[in-house]
């Protein structure tokens, strides 16, 4: 069983948070720290006790915004322990994603938290610390058709039509989908949407970009380098996909 401890400034929210962990039949123990000070003291009182011992807590549930050191400041902190527990963020804003990942976050949840949102964290934090696999509630998933993609965001879940993503760009474990009207962040890796794609008209064109050829405005050749404008953003086409992505391009009808 899972030993967690959920921090965060915002009283209700951290009420909320600690009760909806301690409902998860995976977690054995949840308890709840106010700031970054007090969760130390409580992690440095876990190191001290052992993974085994009494004390111990195996996966942090991180805001980042925090008055003094904020969620960040203390996961790049429990890098240097010899055996940090593992850190799952869970914040109002999704433009840290990239620094989370960076620093080597199981998890990066959205607020308000959703409980089988909460739900797929604890199963990866799970997964990770190889604990036994005890049943979680049953989760729908909601893809309504190969032509939507959902996202969510401030509690509110979104179709988008996939013909309106003009690109996709890779951030960690997650990717940003593009459109003309804003951007959305998904925990799906660029490969698996590459893939999923294909037949859609988006190919890869650098490690970090998918862009759907029906949005494409201008191919550009500038001293041997190469790159493509789909809307008013210009991105790099990577030596390896120039030809292909031309060769399409050329077909495009």
């Amino acid at each position: 069983m899972l030993r967690a401890l959920a921090v965060d400034d915002e009283r209700p929210t951290l009420e909320e948070l600690v009760y909806l962990l301690n409902a998860d039949p995976r977690v054995g123990t949840a308890e709840g720290a106010s700031d970054s000070t007090e969760a130390l003291r409580r992690i440095n009182r876990a190191l001290e006790s052992g993974p085994g011992g009494p004390d111990a807590i195996d996966v942090v549930f991180l805001d980042i915004q925090m008055p003094g050191l904020d969620g960040l400041d203390l996961a790049r902190l429990l890098t240097g322990f010899a055996r940090p527990p593992l850190v799952v963020f869970v914040t109002a804003h999704e433009d840290f994603a990239v620094q989370a990942f960076d620093l080597k976050a199981v998890d990066y949840v959205l607020k308000p938290v959703r409980r089988e949102r909460l739900a797929e964290a604890v199963r990866r934090v799970a997964e990770q610390r190889g604990t036994a696999p005890v049943p979680a509630p049953r989760i729908p998933v909601h893809e309504p058709d190969h032509d939507h993609i959902t996202v969510e965001l401030g509690g509110v879940t979104r179709f988008v039509p996939v013909d309106e993503i003009t690109h996709v760009e890779a951030q960690g474990d997650y990717a940003r989908l593009h459109t003309d009207r804003g951007s959305h962040l998904v925990r799906i890796p660029l490969s698996t949407l590459e893939e999923r794609w294909r037949a859609r008209g988006f190919v890869r064109i650098h490690r970090r970009h998918l862009v759907a050829l029906r949005h494409v405005g201008e191919l550009r050749l500038d001293a041997g380098t190469v790159s493509v404008l789909v809307g008013t953003e210009e991105l790099q086409v990577s030596r390896r996909h120039a030809r292909e992505l031309r060769d399409l391009l050329m077909r495009r009808p």
